[in-house]
């Protein structure tokens, strides 16, 4: 089973219209090489397809700029981590009179981890992030599959419940083992193992450096850049604090999520769903399941996205900041949502449009002038309205 994306399809070939180099970036697994299939199947002219971690292929570009000088049309390269030497060669290709070719590189790591390539590349390449599938994509009535199997594809496609647990345990292995080394970092499996794990307990929460270094019995800036590597992995995302004077003293640590709620439940040991409907970690992971789903909806940017706590009390667990416009959202695993003391505080002291309160139960209704309650299975057609 196959599911067409087409949204992504749409916007690559818009990027490549508009850039001569544009880059896929996803975590492991999250379906760049499927994704770049779909567009190639519905693009006319020539295509040449490198895969970097074939060592046929690799074998074909070592000398690169006589391998790709002479190619037409389309140009894949699929895991362009592997070989962060091509860029160079990428930038003179990509400044040639009338672009005979276009490139779509698809890569594991952010630009940040690649950061030779971004700066190389400057001005001359468009970025993708793709991430798993979404509840558009899937349908809403699959709305519990995606939330405890994730939306990495080959774990929401398996068989069942336990194929899916399987696939989740063996990605965690291959990640730590193999994908990580292959960036060149070289911290023991184990070690960001039982890091990544003590994360998925933090999932929601605010960052911890000092509490986590003593747990590994390492220094502060070295869990940090723990984090940062699992971000630029994609497998970790942290939402940074929102803060302007606004009267009251406000926290400035960043919210850190695990990216899939596979995985999540995975580093939990929850292998059915009725362990994480019984988990004390069921509310947050149901929040971070739906903040991610309202971003990609929204098809809001990560520099658009925070979340806002004043040491007093009131807090939002998602403000979505566009130009002039200011979305407020709240996360409740209820099918009884209320307006808070702390929601009416939020309003009125960041000049929201408004909140919606993403809840659990099946009724979408207007609670009051600017907020309103949005039932999980409502949020694609409630909130297209809102897309910038």
């Amino acid at each position: 089973m196959q599911i067409l994306r087409k949204a992504h399809v749409q916007q690559l070939s818009r990027l490549l219209r508009q850039y001569p180099i544009v880059a896929v970036l996803g975590a492991r697994q999250v379906g760049k090489t499927t994704l770049a299939r779909q567009l190639v199947a519905g693009r006319k002219g020539p295509c040449s397809w490198f895969d970097l971690e074939d060592p046929r292929d690799r074998a074909l570009l070592v000398e690169p700029t006589l391998a790709l000088a002479g190619l037409r049309g389309l140009v894949v390269l699929d895991e362009i981590q592997r070989s962060p030497d091509l860029f160079p060669v990428l930038r003179v290709l990509a400044d040639r009179p009338r672009t005979p070719a276009r490139f779509l590189i698809l890569g594991s790591a952010s630009p940040d981890l690649l950061r030779q390539g971004s700066e190389t590349l400057a001005g001359r390449i468009g970025f993708h992030e793709l991430g798993g599938f979404d509840l558009q994509e899937v349908g809403v009535e699959h709305l519990e599959r995606l939330w405890f199997r994730g939306s990495l594809p080959r774990s929401y496609l398996a068989r069942s419940h336990s194929q899916s647990s399987d696939w989740r345990h063996g990605f965690v292995r291959t990640f730590l083992e193999r994908d990580i080394p292959n960036l060149g970092v070289r911290i023991p499996a184990t070690t960001l193992e039982s890091f990544w794990t003590m994360l998925a307990h933090y999932h929601g929460q605010l960052w911890n450096g000092s509490e986590l270094a003593r747990a590994l019995a390492v220094s502060q800036p070295t869990v940090r850049s723990y984090l940062d590597l699992l971000s630029g992995a994609f497998v970790v995302t942290t939402l940074r604090p929102w803060f302007e004077n606004v009267g009251k003293r406000v926290v400035k640590s960043p919210k850190v999520y695990l990216a899939d709620s596979g995985l999540l439940h995975s580093l939990l040991g929850l292998e059915t769903p009725g362990e994480l409907l019984r988990h004390p970690k069921v509310g947050a992971s149901w929040e971070g399941f739906m903040l991610a789903d309202v971003v990609r909806t929204l098809r809001a940017r990560r520099e658009e996205c925070f979340f806002w706590a004043a040491h007093s009390g009131p807090e939002l667990d998602l403000l979505v900041v566009s130009g002039r416009h200011r979305l407020g959202f709240e996360f409740k695993r209820t099918d009884s949502p209320r307006i808070t003391p702390s929601m009416q505080a939020a309003y009125e002291l960041l000049r929201l449009d408004g909140i919606d309160v993403v809840h659990a139960g099946s009724r979408t209704f207007q609670m009051k002038p600017h907020m309103r309650a949005v039932a999980a299975r409502d949020v694609v057609t409630t909130l297209k309205a809102l897309r910038g």
